[in-house]
């Protein structure tokens, strides 16, 4: 953090760090007071050296000095951090503006695969869908919609043999607890104990459901404007159509 922002004072750091050969691979701001960077170096004691004489500098101070996180990533990458507003599961706040970052930030998460259980809550015609689908096409992950009303409203009961394999299912809570029958069920129930990601529209309405007990590894919502509130019963459920393949 910059205690005294004096003239030259980031260019005499980045002296600093090269005359320790130490490679900036990203700077930027985060926030209004502090910067961060993202360094390569040759071994553990040039950092050490860094870090001991920026400690001696009282115009700085040193508020991290790590092995950077996603979020360290993503924060150098977007010029702020993530906005976490609960722990139990971790839930993370984006408004529609930062659409770019939430692609980012999910897309890096799914990126390494794995059985991860993902909700996603926003009002009505928030990016809801289509940031998890951008962020799958960032992954490099084959998306399946086993519920939505992206296009129409859609219900899978079946998968094809070559759907199971590094895929990402997307899930519309409100869609499957409102016309999902039987089958469309079981096929949920299969693929929650499949090892590959899940991305859950509307969690709290399909957990209210109760059909299947389910521990999210974190919760994304998304708002318009930072004051919006979330309000399942501004969810506009349509029975016009539906197609079960």
């Amino acid at each position: 953090m910059i205690q005294q922002n004096k003239p030259g004072l980031l260019g005499a750091v980045t002296t600093l760090m090269g005359m320790l050969e130490i490679n900036i691979l990203t700077v930027n701001g985060i926030g209004d007071r502090h910067r961060g960077f993202l360094l390569e170096f040759p071994c553990a004691d040039k950092v050490q050296a860094l870090k001991g004489a920026l400690d001696s500098v009282s115009a700085i101070q040193v508020t991290a000095f790590r092995e950077p996180t996603l979020f360290d990533r993503l924060a150098l990458r977007h010029g702020h951090r993530l906005d976490m507003i609960a722990n139990n599961p971790p839930t993370y706040r984006f408004i529609r503006e930062e659409l770019g970052v939430l692609v980012d930030f999910l897309g890096d998460t799914l990126t390494g695969g794995g059985h991860r259980l993902i909700g996603i809550r926003g009002a009505p015609r928030v990016g809801k869908t289509e940031a998890a689908i951008s962020a799958c096409v960032y992954a490099n992950k084959k998306w399946i919609l086993l519920s939505s009303t992206i296009i129409r409203q859609t219900l899978r009961t079946t998968l094809m043999l070559d759907e199971a394999e590094d895929s990402i299912f997307l899930i519309d809570g409100i869609t499957s607890t409102s016309r999902g029958d039987d089958v469309h069920w079981e096929l949920l129930k299969r693929v929650m104990e499949m090892p590959t990601p899940k991305i859950i529209e509307h969690p709290e309405v399909f957990l209210r459901d109760g059909r299947i007990d389910l521990d999210f590894d974190f919760i994304i919502e998304i708002r318009n404007l930072p004051e919006d509130e979330i309000r399942t019963e501004d969810v506009a459920i349509s029975f016009s159509s539906f197609d079960i393949s």
